[in-house]
């Protein structure tokens, strides 16, 4: 008899952490220790990460797990006055435990969510340095801390894409399958996924080659969003997944995923329930605009396409290549034949202000509870297993117990 499937957990595949004090000055030399990202703290006993001549205090809102909604706060916190499962690995099993996260991934904090904090450095060589401790730190350090617990997230020098194989091929060999990248490039002044020139083709090449996932995180062009200069916060940041659309247009259009046929890319806190829009409006477009596109003309100096617009399939490229995640998005499951049961994942979002934390598996199967048990198990924990390669350990107890 086959036995039931356990969908008591879940992987969360957009989780946070906060970076250890230790992180770095116990992984460069000592004569680097007071240039590498380190932690002072002023005279009103607060904290703040100093690199390159700037301070980075550390955002309310990215470790809120613990507090009720009214006490949420942008206000700068000390790592004191956190829940230890911020940066602590030990400490997260047990806040994973007790919400019935089975694994996680962890995007990084100080380093921004695709390692802008080395990009941007005044002495890129030692950022480097820098970026890959912050890598083996992930994988020997916070993952190793509880194997099967934790999917290694890396990140890569974006400044140089032959760095960046290099690291990425490094970091392959040590077990990792994901890579942080950006939603736009542009704004981080660097080449798009649509350069001419092939920037990033490269570290396309590698993705494909060794199946390490582009795990995409919503505000990885270091923008926030803005309807309008004056328009509120709140609209704002409700209106924010639109960055996660352009990207997911943006790959669908690029051509990259005939070019490199095993790249798989993730979008990270974006929801999925526009997905079945976009994919329409895309159709809708190709079939109205191909034909001058095609003859090569130009509309605001706009036109040029790397696909071939007469066999391009968006729902296959889609189906194919991209995933979407969600936190709470009704709709979104409601629209789960279209966008497609294998390419939905879950997230937690622990310990930012979206988290569903304690109660992270009970909002979850309240979502996806009308569905088949088999297509439950794929949201829930088996579309990131197997994307990410992932063999999770065995749930340690039932969740909440």
């Amino acid at each position: 008899m086959t036995e039931p499937l356990n969908l008591d957990w879940l992987i969360s595949v957009d989780d946070h952490v906060l970076e250890p004090p230790h992180l770095w000055v116990d992984r460069v030399a000592a004569k680097d220790r007071d240039r590498a990202p380190h932690m002072e703290v002023d005279d009103n006993g607060m904290d703040f990460w100093v690199y390159d001549g700037k301070k980075f205090p550390s955002s309310g809102l990215s470790a809120v797990v613990g507090k009720t909604k009214e006490e949420f706060s942008p206000e700068p916190l000390a790592y004191k006055d956190m829940r230890p499962g911020c940066y602590d690995a030990k400490a997260r099993l047990e806040d994973m435990d007790r919400s019935g996260i089975l694994a996680s991934l962890c995007f990084p904090t100080v380093t921004r969510f695709c390692g802008q904090l080395f990009s941007e450095a005044s002495d890129r060589e030692f950022g480097l340095v820098c970026l890959k401790a912050y890598n083996d730190w992930m994988i020997e350090e916070w993952c190793a801390a509880a194997p099967g617990r934790y999917i290694p997230l890396i990140l890569i020098p974006i400044w140089d894409p032959k760095l960046a194989v290099a690291e990425m091929e490094r970091c392959a060999a040590k077990g990792a399958t994901a890579f942080a990248f950006s939603e736009n490039f542009a704004p981080l002044g660097l080449p798009t996924i649509h350069d001419k020139d092939g920037y990033w083709n490269p570290v396309l090449q590698a993705a494909s080659d060794l199946q390490m996932v582009a795990s995409i995180h919503v505000g990885s062009s270091s923008q926030v969003p803005s309807i309008a200069p004056d328009s509120p916060f709140m609209a704002n940041l409700t209106w924010g997944a639109i960055r996660t659309a352009g990207a997911m247009l943006s790959w669908l259009f690029s051509g990259h995923f005939t070019t490199y046929p095993n790249l798989k890319v993730a979008l990270s806190e974006g929801e999925i329930g526009w997905i079945p829009y976009f994919l329409e409006r895309a159709e809708q477009v190709l079939d109205t605009q191909r034909y001058w596109v095609q003859r090569g003309q130009t509309f605001m100096e706009h036109a040029a396409t790397n696909v071939d617009l007469d066999t391009i399939d968006i729902r296959e490229l889609f189906k194919g290549h991209i995933f979407g995640c969600f936190i709470r998005d009704e709709h979104g499951i409601a629209s789960i034949d279209e966008i497609g049961e294998d390419n939905i994942m879950c997230e937690t979002d622990y310990p930012h202000s979206d988290s569903t934390w304690p109660n992270c598996i009970t909002v979850a199967k309240e979502q996806v509870q009308h569905l088949a048990p088999e297509v439950q198990y794929k949201v829930l924990r088996g579309n990131a297993e197997r994307l990410y390669r992932f063999t999770p350990a065995e749930p340690p107890v039932l969740a909440g117990a």
